[in-house]
């Protein structure tokens, strides 16, 4: 008896609708991710095995490395009124152009009396500027104090929140300058803050 063919198919499948899908999937990713912003200066954060994710609001992150001290706060409506009242404090008067470009403009390490120059300039032209030696820390020149605290004030005033400050230091940074922004928040009586680190065994 002759046996039966079995007629052959094709094994092609449709991929259309999943290519649609990653597609979708990968735009939305790209457009809701957070850009990580450099870190203004080369640091090794220590270790630890405590884990605590820092919020992204109504928080303000001082990074601390070679001697040197810088401030960000989250919020582009908390960095434009933070700039306002320290140019108030200060006497300086900042345009709306500049209060703009100050908004967006991440973690910076620059004397009040530099803070102008710096703002105008571009991202590659800061670096190169030699302007950020570090917001001054010094008893007679607490500019970091100030910021600290204007910086608080529009928190509570614009979000009604407390503000919630992290410290990113270098592992090998000495101690003094470490204890120095302690002893800034302590005065502030500011004896909750966080200490940013990375997981025990991680790069």
């Amino acid at each position: 008896m002759a046996r039966a063919k079995v007629a052959r198919k094709s094994t092609s499948i449709d991929m259309t609708a999943m290519c649609d899908v990653s597609f979708l999937l990968l735009t939305y990713f790209i457009l809701s991710a957070t850009a990580k912003t450099p870190d203004p200066v080369d640091i090794k954060i220590p270790s630890s095995t405590y884990k605590l994710k820092v919020p992204e609001k109504d928080i303000s992150l001082l990074t601390i490395g070679k001697g040197k001290v810088f401030f960000e706060t989250a919020g582009q409506d908390i960095m434009a009124a933070t700039l306002d009242k320290i140019g108030e404090q200060y006497k300086i008067s900042f345009t709306p152009e500049e209060k703009k470009r100050f908004s967006v403009m991440g973690s910076f390490g620059v004397p009040v009396q530099s803070l102008k120059q710096y703002i105008n300039l571009d991202s590659d032209g800061r670096k190169k500027s030699g302007l950020d030696t570090g917001i001054p820390t010094d008893s007679t020149n607490n500019q970091l104090s100030d910021w600290i605290l204007q910086a608080r004030n529009s928190v509570a005033e614009l979000h009604s929140e407390s503000m919630r400050v992290s410290i990113k230091g270098d592992a090998a940074e000495e101690y003094p300058a470490i204890k120095k922004v302690v002893d800034i928040l302590q005065k502030q009586k500011m004896n909750k803050f966080s200490l940013i680190t990375t997981a025990e065994g991680g790069n």
